[in-house]
């Protein structure tokens, strides 16, 4: 057993934590932990190689996107949504703009309102998840929806925001956005065991998504969450792989400098010490910036990732449940 295993075995045992981790220092010295089941039916453990999806964790792949279409000069910040997509969104203000809608900060409806909605599988009665594989079917869950707030007013994370920025790059790039990222940032990345799956097409070590119910019994999430992932979430990822997306977006193998640098740049205020740059969240302490990090949650899904710039240490958690990434990163981040 290993130091990370170690330093996480007992906070695991109280969490129930199921999934893998890795700890990878400067200079790539890693260390790595994987606990519970991918497949509780057939009992297969999880393991470092294990795919897992990472729900929101990869708007960060979208901003990167739409950041090398702005470096093509096929697209740039400041241009308008409705100058760069072929669809009428009838309510929506003419002054929205990329900028806004990587920074949560656009101000339309999204498609799942916390306001309205306190469960995500409420989506799809409606609308069967089994009939959303491509962007497109996204559209008329938020198509018609008013404005909640003037562009650029104020922070307020939102889905439909990405889904928008994932259909400019079908758009502009003329790829379905999968098929772009596997292309333009897996390959690049060297990350060749991560891609958008579909769940009635799961590759060989999946984790299955598990909910965990209260009378001690549980499901699957495969009928809570659409069938395949998209610009606003879904991918599916392995520990290592998600380290050498970090490696190489810092070592800009995916972006210049400049275009980097816009990404990492604290363009909204979200809370005393966090800010949002572009698909990835920023925690400052005394005006240094302590981490860049993505996460993700969604039923049977919990993420947690960050890189650290004084260290240059990277943390990746993957889970296959609700919850536990959050407490395992707390715990990692105390110790380091």
């Amino acid at each position: 057993m290993n130091n990370l295993e170690l330093a996480i075995q007992e906070l695991q045992t109280k969490v129930d934590f199921s999934g893998a981790v890795m700890l990878q220092s400067g200079d790539g010295h890693s260390e790595t932990a994987s606990f519970g089941y991918a497949n509780r039916t057939d009992l297969l453990k999880n393991n470092l190689e294990t795919r897992f999806g990472i729900a929101s964790g990869c708007k960060l792949f979208t901003a990167i996107a739409i950041c090398q279409l702005v470096e093509e000069g096929k697209l740039n910040f400041d241009m308008r949504l409705k100058d760069c997509l072929d669809i009428e969104f009838p309510s929506f203000s003419n002054e929205i703009t990329i900028h806004h809608l990587l920074t949560h900060t656009s101000g339309i409806t999204d498609y799942f309102d916390e306001d309205v909605m306190d469960d995500f599988e409420e989506l799809w009665i409606k609308r069967p998840m089994y009939h959303i594989r491509r962007l497109k079917d996204f559209i008329p869950m938020f198509q018609n929806e008013k404005m909640k707030f003037t562009p650029g007013e104020t922070f307020h994370y939102n889905n439909a925001g990405y889904i928008l920025l994932g259909l400019i790059v079908e758009q502009v790039s003329e790829m379905e956005f999968t098929e772009y990222v596997q292309k333009k940032i897996f390959e690049k990345a060297g990350m060749n065991d991560s891609g958008y799956f579909s769940f009635d097409a799961l590759p060989a070590n999946t984790a299955l998504g598990y909910i965990d119910l209260p009378d001690g019994s549980w499901k699957t999430n495969i009928y809570s969450l659409p069938v395949k992932g998209g610009s606003d979430g879904g991918a599916y990822v392995t520990v290592g792989d998600m380290s050498k997306l970090w490696k190489a977006l810092f070592g800009q193998l995916l972006l210049n400098e400049e275009t980097l640098h816009k990404l990492l740049t604290s363009h909204a205020q979200v809370n005393e010490t966090g800010y949002y740059g572009y698909g990835v969240w920023i925690k400052k302490q005394d005006d240094q910036i302590v981490k860049f990090h993505v996460m993700g949650y969604d039923p049977g899904v919990s993420f947690h990732s960050a890189y650290y710039p004084a260290s240059q240490a990277i943390a990746v958690v993957c889970s296959n449940k609700s919850s536990g990434a959050s407490a395992i990163m707390e715990h990692i981040e105390d110790n380091l």
